[in-house]
């Protein structure tokens, strides 16, 4: 059995935290700027070089791209041949994110639910794990902002509601969002499962590389026809108009009980922020 010692996660993850909020990912500065070839409205053009700019000045400032350094989320997969020594892998991934929002001058924005007090360090993060064969630590690590987050929704459509109703759920929860996730987006959709489960594969949605495609045809000429619909809505960059609302529709689907079909709809802002390591 191989052994890792915890102090590695730490350290791992403090280093995450802070990449991920200052580097924009390539896959999504390209399709800004690719989108922004296509564009044929001046102020969305406009908008669009100001976020290339900005993720410019990011990263050769070593500053946040955006003031909402958002929660930490992570997606892990342990390996069942793997031992981690010192702490468990949770109190190491929190350590880590403590020690990145406070090394990295990152705004700390957790608070408690009811009486909102800050919990001063970003922590707790938000963890789903997976154990898989090997000896290997996949870490997944998002920063999620609340501009975004707070535009998602759930809707438990009926089974007679189809593909059809699928669409026009993700259509109006991405109109009724208009500016308010600081468009163009990415749209992570779950379908199926239950309303735990269809939450979750939404959320793992948006970790996917923007222009990668689920690997059922099926789902992505579904993902391929909804972005041009969004695309299509005249939202625009920063709800200004224009034809670039969104940067990608990632789908990713789990088999549902016969009389339910749970869609979930997880919306990122284009500073889609997130980064991956195996230890």
């Amino acid at each position: 059995m191989r052994e890792i010692d915890s102090r590695l996660i730490e350290e791992a993850v403090r280093d995450m935290c802070i990449d991920a909020c200052i580097n924009l990912d390539d896959s999504v500065l390209k399709s800004i700027e690719y989108n922004k070839s296509r564009e044929e409205n001046d102020v969305a053009i406009n908008i669009l070089d100001i976020l290339i700019e900005n993720a410019e000045i990011a990263k050769d400032k070593k500053i946040p791209l955006c003031q909402d350094t958002g929660m930490a989320v992570f997606f892990v997969k342990v390996g069942q041949d793997l031992h981690i020594k010192g702490k468990n892998i949770s109190s190491a991934i929190n350590e880590g994110v403590r020690s990145g929002y406070t090394e990295g001058y990152l705004r700390k924005s957790v608070v408690s639910p009811i009486d909102r007090i800050n919990t001063g360090d970003n922590t707790p993060a938000i963890i789903h794990y997976d154990i898989v064969d090997g000896d290997c630590l996949e870490i997944e690590f998002a920063a999620k902002g609340f501009g975004s987050e707070n535009m998602s929704k759930l809707k438990m459509l009926k089974p007679s509601d189809g593909i059809e109703g699928i669409k026009q759920f993700i259509l109006d929860t991405v109109s009724e969002a208009g500016p308010n996730p600081c468009p163009p987006i990415v749209v992570g959709v779950g379908i199926g499962g239950t309303v735990d489960k269809c939450s979750v594969i939404a959320k793992k949605a948006l970790f996917r590389e923007i222009g990668k495609h689920n690997s059922k045809d099926d789902i992505k000429n579904l993902e391929i026809e909804i972005l041009e619909k969004i695309n299509s809505l005249g939202i625009g960059p920063q709800g200004l108009g224009g034809n670039t609302t969104a940067l990608a529709v990632n789908i990713e689907t789990f088999p549902t009980h016969i009389a339910g079909l749970p869609v979930v709809v997880n919306i990122n802002c284009h500073s889609s922020r997130h980064k991956k390591i195996v230890l």
